[in-house]
Protein backbone atom coordinates (compact mmCIF):
# COMPACT_ATOMS: atom_id res chain seq x y z
CA UNK A 1 0.00 0.00 0.00
CA UNK A 2 0.99 3.59 -0.50
CA UNK A 3 2.09 5.70 2.45
CA UNK A 4 0.28 8.99 3.06
CA UNK A 5 1.36 11.57 5.64
CA UNK A 6 -1.47 13.54 7.24
CA UNK A 7 -0.81 16.89 8.91
CA UNK A 8 -3.50 17.81 11.45
CA UNK A 9 -3.65 21.59 11.96
CA UNK A 10 -7.08 21.96 13.59
CA UNK A 11 -10.27 23.56 12.30
CA UNK A 12 -13.88 22.41 12.58
CA UNK A 13 -12.90 18.88 11.54
CA UNK A 14 -11.20 18.59 14.97
CA UNK A 15 -13.90 20.34 17.00
CA UNK A 16 -16.81 19.39 19.23
CA UNK A 17 -19.26 21.16 21.52
CA UNK A 18 -17.84 21.98 24.94
CA UNK A 19 -20.50 23.03 27.45
CA UNK A 20 -17.87 24.60 29.68
CA UNK A 21 -16.81 26.98 26.89
CA UNK A 22 -20.39 27.37 25.73
CA UNK A 23 -19.71 26.47 22.12
CA UNK A 24 -17.60 24.61 19.57
CA UNK A 25 -13.85 24.33 20.27
CA UNK A 26 -10.88 22.22 19.08
CA UNK A 27 -10.86 18.98 21.01
CA UNK A 28 -10.03 15.88 18.92
CA UNK A 29 -6.59 14.39 18.43
CA UNK A 30 -5.42 13.02 15.11
CA UNK A 31 -6.11 9.45 16.22
CA UNK A 32 -9.62 10.32 17.38
CA UNK A 33 -10.42 11.76 13.96
CA UNK A 34 -8.92 8.76 12.15
CA UNK A 35 -10.90 6.34 14.33
CA UNK A 36 -14.05 7.66 12.65
CA UNK A 37 -12.91 6.08 9.35
CA UNK A 38 -13.48 2.33 9.92
CA UNK A 39 -11.66 0.99 6.83
CA UNK A 40 -8.83 3.50 7.00
CA UNK A 41 -5.96 1.03 7.15
CA UNK A 42 -7.20 -0.91 4.14
CA UNK A 43 -6.75 2.24 2.03
CA UNK A 44 -3.20 3.31 2.85
CA UNK A 45 -0.42 3.27 5.41
CA UNK A 46 -0.85 6.44 7.45
CA UNK A 47 1.78 8.63 9.10
CA UNK A 48 0.25 11.30 11.35
CA UNK A 49 1.75 14.68 12.21
CA UNK A 50 0.03 16.63 15.00
CA UNK A 51 0.89 20.11 13.76
CA UNK A 52 -1.57 22.10 15.90
CA UNK A 53 -5.15 22.80 16.94
CA UNK A 54 -5.70 26.13 15.18
CA UNK A 55 -9.15 27.46 14.38
CA UNK A 56 -9.09 28.82 10.83
CA UNK A 57 -8.98 32.51 11.87
CA UNK A 58 -5.84 31.86 13.97
CA UNK A 59 -3.78 30.89 10.92
CA UNK A 60 -1.21 33.49 9.79
CA UNK A 61 1.20 33.68 6.82
CA UNK A 62 4.02 32.83 9.24
CA UNK A 63 2.23 29.61 10.17
CA UNK A 64 1.59 28.90 6.48
CA UNK A 65 5.30 29.32 5.74
CA UNK A 66 6.35 27.02 8.57
CA UNK A 67 3.75 24.43 7.55
CA UNK A 68 4.85 24.62 3.92
CA UNK A 69 8.49 23.98 4.85
CA UNK A 70 7.52 20.99 6.99
CA UNK A 71 5.30 19.58 4.26
CA UNK A 72 8.10 19.98 1.68
CA UNK A 73 10.52 18.14 3.96
CA UNK A 74 8.01 15.32 4.45
CA UNK A 75 6.95 14.96 0.83
CA UNK A 76 10.60 14.80 -0.23
CA UNK A 77 11.03 11.57 1.74
CA UNK A 78 11.14 8.66 -0.68
CA UNK A 79 8.67 6.46 1.19
CA UNK A 80 5.96 9.15 1.27
CA UNK A 81 3.53 8.90 -1.66
CA UNK A 82 1.28 11.84 -0.84
CA UNK A 83 0.28 14.46 1.71
CA UNK A 84 -3.03 15.44 3.31
CA UNK A 85 -3.51 18.53 5.50
CA UNK A 86 -6.60 19.09 7.65
CA UNK A 87 -7.49 22.75 8.12
CA UNK A 88 -10.18 25.17 9.23
CA UNK A 89 -12.33 26.27 6.29
CA UNK A 90 -12.25 30.02 7.06
CA UNK A 91 -8.66 30.38 5.82
CA UNK A 92 -8.32 27.05 4.04
CA UNK A 93 -8.14 28.59 0.57
CA UNK A 94 -5.35 30.96 1.62
CA UNK A 95 -3.20 28.24 3.19
CA UNK A 96 -3.88 25.96 0.22
CA UNK A 97 -2.80 28.67 -2.22
CA UNK A 98 0.31 29.49 -0.18
CA UNK A 99 1.26 25.81 -0.24
CA UNK A 100 0.58 25.75 -3.98
CA UNK A 101 2.93 28.72 -4.43
CA UNK A 102 5.69 27.08 -2.35
CA UNK A 103 5.70 23.29 -2.73
CA UNK A 104 7.84 21.73 -5.43
CA UNK A 105 6.62 18.18 -5.88
CA UNK A 106 4.64 16.06 -8.32
CA UNK A 107 3.20 13.93 -5.51
CA UNK A 108 -0.48 14.52 -4.58
CA UNK A 109 -1.07 17.15 -1.89
CA UNK A 110 -4.62 17.49 -0.55
CA UNK A 111 -6.08 19.95 1.93
CA UNK A 112 -9.40 19.13 3.57
CA UNK A 113 -11.71 20.43 6.25
CA UNK A 114 -15.25 20.12 7.52
CA UNK A 115 -18.32 22.32 7.75
CA UNK A 116 -19.84 20.29 10.60
CA UNK A 117 -18.19 19.50 13.92
CA UNK A 118 -17.90 16.04 15.44
CA UNK A 119 -20.83 16.63 17.84
CA UNK A 120 -23.23 16.88 14.90
CA UNK A 121 -24.82 13.75 13.38
CA UNK A 122 -23.83 14.83 9.84
CA UNK A 123 -20.15 15.47 10.64
CA UNK A 124 -18.55 15.59 7.20
CA UNK A 125 -14.93 15.41 8.33
CA UNK A 126 -14.41 11.62 8.11
CA UNK A 127 -15.90 11.40 4.61
CA UNK A 128 -13.83 14.32 3.32
CA UNK A 129 -10.71 12.78 4.82
CA UNK A 130 -11.47 9.35 3.36
CA UNK A 131 -12.06 10.91 -0.06
CA UNK A 132 -8.75 12.75 0.22
CA UNK A 133 -7.02 9.45 0.93
CA UNK A 134 -8.51 7.91 -2.20
CA UNK A 135 -7.28 10.87 -4.23
CA UNK A 136 -3.83 10.83 -2.63
CA UNK A 137 -3.27 7.17 -3.59
CA UNK A 138 -4.60 7.62 -7.12
CA UNK A 139 -2.01 7.50 -9.90
CA UNK A 140 -4.18 9.99 -11.83
CA UNK A 141 -3.54 12.81 -9.36
CA UNK A 142 0.18 13.41 -9.70
CA UNK A 143 1.44 16.89 -10.70
CA UNK A 144 -1.79 18.81 -10.08
CA UNK A 145 -0.40 21.11 -7.42
CA UNK A 146 -2.34 21.44 -4.19
CA UNK A 147 -5.94 20.23 -4.33
CA UNK A 148 -8.99 20.91 -2.16
CA UNK A 149 -11.36 18.03 -1.49
CA UNK A 150 -14.69 18.64 0.22
CA UNK A 151 -18.16 17.29 -0.48
CA UNK A 152 -17.09 15.06 -3.43
CA UNK A 153 -15.64 18.00 -5.38
CA UNK A 154 -11.95 18.39 -6.29
CA UNK A 155 -10.76 21.95 -6.86
CA UNK A 156 -7.38 23.51 -7.59
CA UNK A 157 -5.95 25.58 -4.74
CA UNK A 158 -5.27 28.40 -7.20
CA UNK A 159 -8.93 28.55 -8.23
CA UNK A 160 -11.17 27.54 -5.31
CA UNK A 161 -12.86 29.85 -2.85
CA UNK A 162 -15.30 29.47 0.03
CA UNK A 163 -18.72 30.41 -1.37
CA UNK A 164 -21.19 29.71 1.44
CA UNK A 165 -21.01 30.27 5.19
CA UNK A 166 -22.65 26.98 6.12
CA UNK A 167 -23.28 24.54 3.24
CA UNK A 168 -21.20 21.39 2.89
CA UNK A 169 -20.40 22.12 -0.76
CA UNK A 170 -19.00 25.55 0.10
CA UNK A 171 -15.78 25.39 -1.96
CA UNK A 172 -15.94 26.00 -5.69
CA UNK A 173 -14.23 27.72 -8.59
CA UNK A 174 -16.42 30.53 -9.92
CA UNK A 175 -14.46 31.04 -13.12
CA UNK A 176 -13.39 27.56 -14.18
CA UNK A 177 -15.35 24.97 -12.18
CA UNK A 178 -13.93 21.89 -10.42
CA UNK A 179 -11.00 19.98 -11.87
CA UNK A 180 -12.45 16.65 -10.82
CA UNK A 181 -14.71 14.76 -8.47
CA UNK A 182 -14.73 11.59 -6.41
CA UNK A 183 -17.76 9.32 -6.41
CA UNK A 184 -17.98 6.06 -4.45
CA UNK A 185 -14.22 5.96 -4.15
CA UNK A 186 -13.66 6.53 -7.87
CA UNK A 187 -11.52 9.54 -8.79
CA UNK A 188 -12.37 11.38 -12.00
CA UNK A 189 -10.06 14.20 -13.11
CA UNK A 190 -11.31 16.56 -15.82
CA UNK A 191 -8.42 18.93 -16.42
CA UNK A 192 -5.23 20.48 -15.04
CA UNK A 193 -5.27 23.76 -13.07
CA UNK A 194 -5.34 26.76 -15.39
CA UNK A 195 -2.11 28.26 -14.05
CA UNK A 196 0.49 27.51 -11.38
CA UNK A 197 3.75 29.13 -10.32
CA UNK A 198 6.25 28.13 -7.61
CA UNK A 199 8.03 30.91 -5.70
CA UNK A 200 11.43 30.69 -3.92
CA UNK A 201 10.02 32.28 -0.75
CA UNK A 202 12.70 33.41 1.71
CA UNK A 203 10.71 35.50 4.17
CA UNK A 204 7.17 36.60 5.03
CA UNK A 205 6.35 40.32 4.71
CA UNK A 206 3.89 41.25 7.45
CA UNK A 207 2.37 44.50 6.21
CA UNK A 208 0.54 43.75 2.95
CA UNK A 209 -2.98 45.19 3.31
CA UNK A 210 -6.05 44.07 1.38
CA UNK A 211 -8.58 46.87 0.82
CA UNK A 212 -12.01 46.77 -0.78
CA UNK A 213 -13.33 49.74 -2.72
CA UNK A 214 -16.68 51.22 -1.70
CA UNK A 215 -18.74 54.16 -2.86
CA UNK A 216 -17.20 57.40 -1.62
CA UNK A 217 -13.92 55.81 -0.53
CA UNK A 218 -11.11 58.31 0.10
CA UNK A 219 -7.35 57.86 0.36
CA UNK A 220 -7.07 57.78 4.17
CA UNK A 221 -6.62 54.02 4.58
CA UNK A 222 -3.97 53.89 1.87
CA UNK A 223 -2.08 56.87 3.32
CA UNK A 224 -2.22 55.31 6.78
CA UNK A 225 -0.85 52.00 5.47
CA UNK A 226 1.98 53.74 3.62
CA UNK A 227 2.92 55.73 6.72
CA UNK A 228 3.09 52.48 8.66
CA UNK A 229 5.44 50.70 6.29
CA UNK A 230 3.20 48.73 3.92
CA UNK A 231 5.33 46.62 1.58
CA UNK A 232 2.54 46.21 -0.97
CA UNK A 233 -1.20 46.57 -1.51
CA UNK A 234 -4.02 44.53 -2.95
CA UNK A 235 -7.08 46.57 -3.95
CA UNK A 236 -10.48 45.06 -4.72
CA UNK A 237 -11.72 47.48 -7.37
CA UNK A 238 -15.22 48.02 -8.73
CA UNK A 239 -16.41 45.92 -11.67
CA UNK A 240 -13.89 45.43 -14.42
CA UNK A 241 -11.21 47.40 -12.54
CA UNK A 242 -12.06 50.97 -11.54
CA UNK A 243 -11.60 52.97 -8.32
CA UNK A 244 -12.72 56.35 -6.89
CA UNK A 245 -10.44 59.24 -7.93
CA UNK A 246 -8.87 59.79 -4.45
CA UNK A 247 -7.95 56.10 -4.33
CA UNK A 248 -6.36 56.30 -7.77
CA UNK A 249 -4.06 59.16 -6.81
CA UNK A 250 -3.06 57.47 -3.56
CA UNK A 251 -2.23 54.23 -5.39
CA UNK A 252 -0.33 56.14 -8.06
CA UNK A 253 1.72 57.73 -5.28
CA UNK A 254 2.45 54.28 -3.83
CA UNK A 255 3.66 52.99 -7.20
CA UNK A 256 5.91 56.05 -7.62
CA UNK A 257 7.50 55.05 -4.29
CA UNK A 258 8.23 51.56 -5.71
CA UNK A 259 5.47 49.89 -3.65
CA UNK A 260 3.79 47.08 -5.62
CA UNK A 261 0.02 47.55 -5.99
CA UNK A 262 -2.11 44.66 -7.25
CA UNK A 263 -5.63 45.22 -8.56
CA UNK A 264 -8.45 42.65 -8.52
CA UNK A 265 -12.21 42.98 -8.84
CA UNK A 266 -14.59 42.82 -5.91
CA UNK A 267 -16.92 40.85 -8.23
CA UNK A 268 -16.73 37.08 -7.63
CA UNK A 269 -16.51 36.18 -11.35
CA UNK A 270 -14.44 37.49 -14.25
CA UNK A 271 -11.16 39.28 -14.87
CA UNK A 272 -10.25 42.96 -14.75
CA UNK A 273 -9.46 45.00 -17.87
CA UNK A 274 -7.99 48.40 -18.70
CA UNK A 275 -10.73 49.60 -21.05
CA UNK A 276 -12.37 52.55 -19.23
CA UNK A 277 -10.48 55.84 -19.40
CA UNK A 278 -12.22 58.28 -17.01
CA UNK A 279 -10.53 59.53 -13.85
CA UNK A 280 -9.77 56.52 -11.63
CA UNK A 281 -10.60 54.00 -14.36
CA UNK A 282 -8.66 50.93 -15.39
CA UNK A 283 -6.66 52.46 -18.23
CA UNK A 284 -5.09 55.11 -16.00
CA UNK A 285 -4.47 52.56 -13.23
CA UNK A 286 -2.70 50.26 -15.67
CA UNK A 287 -0.71 53.03 -17.30
CA UNK A 288 0.50 54.20 -13.87
CA UNK A 289 2.14 50.81 -13.22
CA UNK A 290 -0.50 49.09 -11.11
CA UNK A 291 -0.44 45.30 -11.54
CA UNK A 292 -3.62 43.65 -12.83
CA UNK A 293 -4.21 40.18 -11.35
CA UNK A 294 -5.85 37.70 -13.68
CA UNK A 295 -8.63 35.54 -12.18
CA UNK A 296 -7.65 35.92 -8.53
CA UNK A 297 -9.82 37.15 -5.69
CA UNK A 298 -8.46 39.57 -3.12
CA UNK A 299 -7.32 37.04 -0.53
CA UNK A 300 -5.51 34.91 -3.11
CA UNK A 301 -3.87 37.93 -4.73
CA UNK A 302 -2.59 38.97 -1.30
CA UNK A 303 -1.07 35.51 -0.71
CA UNK A 304 0.59 35.65 -4.13
CA UNK A 305 1.91 39.17 -3.48
CA UNK A 306 3.31 38.02 -0.11
CA UNK A 307 5.00 35.13 -1.94
CA UNK A 308 6.43 37.45 -4.60
CA UNK A 309 7.70 40.05 -2.13
CA UNK A 310 9.10 37.28 0.05
CA UNK A 311 10.95 35.93 -2.98
CA UNK A 312 12.55 39.34 -3.67
CA UNK A 313 10.78 39.70 -7.02
CA UNK A 314 11.11 43.01 -8.80
CA UNK A 315 7.89 44.82 -9.67
CA UNK A 316 8.40 43.83 -13.30
CA UNK A 317 8.73 40.17 -12.28
CA UNK A 318 5.56 40.52 -10.21
CA UNK A 319 3.77 42.01 -13.20
CA UNK A 320 4.76 39.05 -15.37
CA UNK A 321 3.59 36.66 -12.64
CA UNK A 322 0.16 38.23 -12.10
CA UNK A 323 -0.70 39.24 -15.67
CA UNK A 324 -1.23 36.24 -17.92
CA UNK A 325 -1.45 38.15 -21.20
Amino acid sequence: MKTIAIFFTGGTISMSIDKGFGGIVPSLSANQILEAIPDLHSIATIETIEYGHYPGPHITPDIMFDLAQRVQYTVDQEHIDGIIITHGTDTLEETAFFLDCFLNTTKPVLIVGAMRNSSEPDWDGPRNLRDALQIAISDECNDYGVLLCLSDSINAASEATKTDTNQLHTFGSFDFGPIGRISNGTVQMYRKPVRREIFPIKRIPHNVPLLKCYAGMDDSLIRYALQNGAEGFVIEAFGVGNVPPPVFYALKNAVSSNIPVVLVSRCPVGRIEHIYAYEGAGKHLYDSGIIFADYLNGQKARIKLIAAIGSDYTIEEMKQSFEWA
